[in-house]
């Protein structure tokens, strides 16, 4: 059985486990860098831990595709990737803390700058280390998040362009709502305000566009790109850019060991509180060790299923700290060791993670970061399996 041999070659230390296609890396840049002028820089977002798939893994797949550099949300992400032989550019797109601003600057990690305090903070690191910090200026046209206000930026980048203990590396901004052409043009506008009234500053990289930028708006003026969900296989908007999404390879499975099997009679509960009776003469039932404490949220119990040999099987009973149970009355020989696939594909079946964030009525950059790190990452390069 097909199971019994992805039982054997998949050892981790417990019975659950995601499995990463670095091969779905590959093709997805390709995809959305297809997108975009080949003269064009292209950043990609590992913070989060990679959302979830592991960064200092796939940080090596993403260089060898062609990415020109990482985007982390702290100085911390940023050693980490230094620490595991990242050479390649790294820039924090998140407020750095001044008393980190001389980790970043000796690790040479490039900072966002938006502040007075930031300029400081980067004259003492120079002062002490005798090394440049490296920053990008964020301009804040509409996010409200972080950011030196558009209407002063284009006076403040020019100061900042004059200081000769500073290197000015870029300008960006952030898109808050990619979905709304309305509002994004508005905010290109203040964009635009600013940027073509930068002082001269030969290489100077300019952002704008994240992955929904990219399906978006290519007539916005940058000469760098921003891409996270899309890398993941994932898209930023479920109920736009249909083709684009048929595009990506969603490069995250989840998998579980069969640990018991039972046959219950009719009118019997499964787990806690018993929001599962069942109705059968005979419902065999399996366990895997997956639950709750490993990120699997607790109200999609009753509401998802499983796949074994492409034949979906219904998770039943209330999710658990660290088990699940499923339906498995209408199939034959399952035993104990046999996998069970919550998310990813098995044989021409897909489990996405788009089903789940619908279901819970969230996005889909949710649902990998929630999975937590005892789950063990297994990473292979399966070509076939998104034939």
């Amino acid at each position: 059985m097909i199971n019994n041999l992805r039982s054997g070659f998949v050892h981790t230390r417990r019975d659950a486990w995601v499995e990463i296609n670095l091969s779905c890396i590959e093709h997805n840049i390709r995809v959305l860098k297809s997108l975009i002028d080949e003269n064009d820089k292209f950043l990609a977002v590992v913070k989060a831990d990679a959302y979830g798939h592991g960064a200092t893994m796939l940080a090596p797949t993403l260089e060898a595709s062609g990415v020109d550099m990482f985007g982390v949300a702290s100085v911390d992400e940023g050693i980490q990737l230094r620490n595991s032989g990242i050479k390649k550019p790294i820039l924090v797109l998140g407020a750095v803390p001044i008393w980190s601003v001389e980790a970043a600057v000796e690790n040479r990690i490039q900072i966002s700058v938006f502040s007075k305090e930031h300029i400081e903070a980067c004259r003492n690191a120079y002062e002490k280390l005798k090394i440049k910090p490296e920053i990008h200026i964020k301009v804040d046209t509409g996010m409200h998040r972080i950011g030196i206000p558009c209407e002063i930026a284009v006076e403040f980048i020019k100061s900042v362009a004059e200081l000769d203990f500073i290197l000015l590396e870029g300008v960006f901004t952030h898109l808050p709502c990619a979905e709304d052409k309305n509002i994004s043009y508005e905010q290109n506008k203040k964009w635009l305000k600013v940027i073509d009234n930068l002082p001269e500053k030969k290489n100077l990289l300019i952002h704008i566009l994240n992955t929904a930028g990219l399906i978006s708006y290519k007539d916005f003026k940058c000469n760098m790109v921003r891409a996270g969900i899309g890398i993941y296989g994932l898209s930023p908007a479920l109920d736009k850019a249909v083709e684009f999404e048929n595009n990506l390879k969603q490069l995250m499975s989840v998998k579980g060991r069969v640990v018991h099997v039972q046959e219950l009679h009719s009118g019997e509960g499964v787990s806690y509180g018993y929001k599962y009776i069942t109705d059968k003469t005979i419902t065999k039932v399996a366990t895997i060790p997956i639950g709750y404490a490993d990120g699997i949220s607790r109200n999609l119990s009753n509401r998802i299923y499983g796949l074994i040999n492409g034949v979906k099987v219904p998770q039943i009973g209330n999710i658990t700290m660290d088990q699940m149970m499923f339906d498995i009355t209408d199939l034959n020989d399952i035993k104990v060791g046999d996998v069970i696939t919550i998310l990813g594909k098995d044989e021409e079946e897909i489990i996405t993670i788009d089903s789940w964030a619908e279901k819970l009525n969230t996005i889909n950059y949710e649902i990998p970061c929630r999975l937590r790190v005892r789950l063990p990452r297994v990473y292979s390069r399966d070509f076939d399996v998104y034939k």
